[in-house]
């Protein structure tokens, strides 16, 4: 009887794996790829060197505003002002104050992420805003109250949107179902709020918060500012989140309503357990599309006197003693706004991985 050896796999071509591989597929295929890629290094040899030697070679970090030579970047204005970028007007012996909420939310979203009993889940997702609000406005427990025109920089803006993504997002999908649904009346209001919503700018329903929404209250009523944008926001927000749920929803296949109705779920039991989790599941990357821009039209609140980080900016732009630093300003609350929007990009795309059954 024959015997057989097995022999050991030999190990793949060179020209089959590694860098060299990587290259010649990807970057120098063919021609007219191989043509992109030289003008592509080109292009970036032209722009980094420089770049970087105005950002960090060539850059003053320390000193005062007298003591710069160099021609680089002159961080020494965002050391200055740091504080009222970060927290605006905010007394700053309080700055304790946000910074434990920003170490709450820290904990809240962990929290969110282990804890597995769905009591104590609603419990924290219950308390945490109101512990939020009380710590940085005080008036309770003995804590200075600190009135909202205080409030500013990157605090306001992430407040703003926080609050607007988080309170938009319910209404949303009340607006998408009530769009959906086959009660007219309900149909046409949802209709009517979305469209009418939709086709005007944020600015108009900020303008509208601002200066129509007090006309409805008694004289004597004082209003809060913030809270007037913060509804305008939220409404704002919810016509889209409801765009972006409807077509979620109309993605869903018929049989699923029909496989809900024959297990005996009512109508809101059907759309809690059955549809409304494939729906958000198939809309998360437009659901986070419309949170980023929000986060980045929060700008807006500027024109109805609220100062946000961008605001901010432009005002310290203004201090006589600090003159010419406006570049320096813009281009570090560009690098803020690109890491969160783009942490919130990465969050979203491990979100989809988790929730995807298609395999």
């Amino acid at each position: 009887m024959a015997t057989y050896t097995m022999k050991e796999a030999k190990p793949a071509p060179s020209t089959s794996k590694g860098l060299l591989f990587w290259l010649r597929e990807n970057l120098f295929s063919d021609i007219k790829n191989s043509l992109l890629t030289l003008v592509g290094l080109y292009f970036l040899y032209t722009i980094i060197p420089p770049l970087l030697n105005w950002m960090i070679f060539d850059a003053t970090w320390s000193g005062t505003k007298d003591e710069v030579v160099k021609e680089g970047a002159r961080w020494i204005f965002i050391v200055e002002k740091f504080d009222q970028f970060i927290y605006g007007f905010y007394p700053e012996s309080l700055h304790w104050r946000p910074n434990l909420v920003a170490l709450i939310c820290i904990a809240f979203l962990l929290s969110m992420k282990f804890v597995k009993n769905i009591n104590i889940k609603i419990a924290l997702i219950l308390l945490f805003p109101v512990v939020c609000f009380v710590l940085i406005s005080g008036g309770g427990f003995g804590l200075e109250v600190v009135e909202t025109e205080k409030w500013g920089g990157l605090m306001l803006t992430v407040l703003v949107a926080a609050v607007g993504i988080i309170a938009s997002f319910p209404i949303g999908i009340i607006l998408a179902l009530g769009r959906q649904s086959h009660m007219p009346i309900v149909k046409t209001l949802c209709v009517g709020f979305i469209e009418f919503v939709r086709g005007v700018p944020l600015i108009t329903i900020l303008f509208m918060a601002s200066v129509v929404l007090p006309l409805f209250f008694s004289d004597g009523i004082d209003f809060d500012k913030l809270l007037r944008a913060l509804i305008g926001i939220t409404l704002f927000q919810a016509a889209y989140i409801a765009e972006v749920v409807r077509g979620g929803l109309q993605a869903i296949p018929r049989g699923q309503y029909e496989a809900s109705e024959s297990l005996g779920l009512s109508y809101w039991q059907g759309m809690i357990l059955v549809i409304l989790p494939q729906a958000l599941k198939i809309s998360i990357p437009n659901l986070v599309g419309s949170f980023i821009s929000l986060f980045k039209d929060t700008t807006l609140v500027l024109i109805i006197g609220l100062f946000d980080i961008l605001a901010m900016v432009t005002l310290t732009n203004s201090d006589t003693n600090w003159l010419g630093y406006e570049v320096e300003g813009y281009v570090f609350v560009t690098m803020i706004y690109w890491v969160i929007c783009f942490t919130m990009s990465q969050y979203s795309k491990s979100i989809e991985r988790k929730f995807n059954t298609e395999h």
